[in-house]
């Protein structure tokens, strides 16, 4: 059963997106967006479990070639579950800043946040990134479309 959003509750939730990108060199600032035991899966598959250790992966991360690494997301819907509990369905666009390109990253990737009303303010609990590996083929299509491919458009 989903819930339906209010506009107050679906602008927090577009504004939390919105600074998970501005914040993303920030430990501090970005940190604040999570719950305390947020679950978080990188780009990579490497799983965080709670605020204070992701804040200490982020920091280590962030003295290194990862820091040339930055994330732009495009929300592409957001599903109330319950007044207090939403999925954010999106599209994760890297752009690896790093020169040598036999090490980079997937361009683009599914983002998906499960985002709770903490009372004082939505906050992340859940984020899970999921790399799209396109086969060229079908590259052309993607990039006209204005969304990702959905499962049931890729042979």
């Amino acid at each position: 059963m989903q819930v339906q959003p209010t506009t107050r509750n679906e602008a927090a939730i577009r504004q939390l997106v919105q600074d998970t990108v501005e914040f993303q060199s920030d430990t501090d600032r970005f940190t604040a967006l999570l719950t305390e035991d947020v679950v978080l899966v990188n780009l990579v598959g490497i799983r965080v479990i709670g605020r204070e250790a992701l804040r200490k992966a982020m920091a280590r991360a962030l003295e290194t070639p990862l820091a040339n690494v930055l994330t732009t997301v495009e929300i592409l819907d957001i599903a109330f579950v319950r007044p207090d509990a939403a999925i954010v369905s999106c599209v994760k666009h890297v752009h690896d800043g790093n020169s040598d390109p036999s090490d980079s990253l997937p361009s683009t990737a599914s983002l998906t946040f499960t985002v709770l009303d903490e009372g004082d303010a939505w906050r992340i609990a859940l984020a899970q990134t999921t790399p799209i590996h396109i086969q060229s083929d079908d590259q052309a299509r993607f990039e006209e479309s204005d969304s990702l491919p959905a499962a049931r458009d890729i042979d």
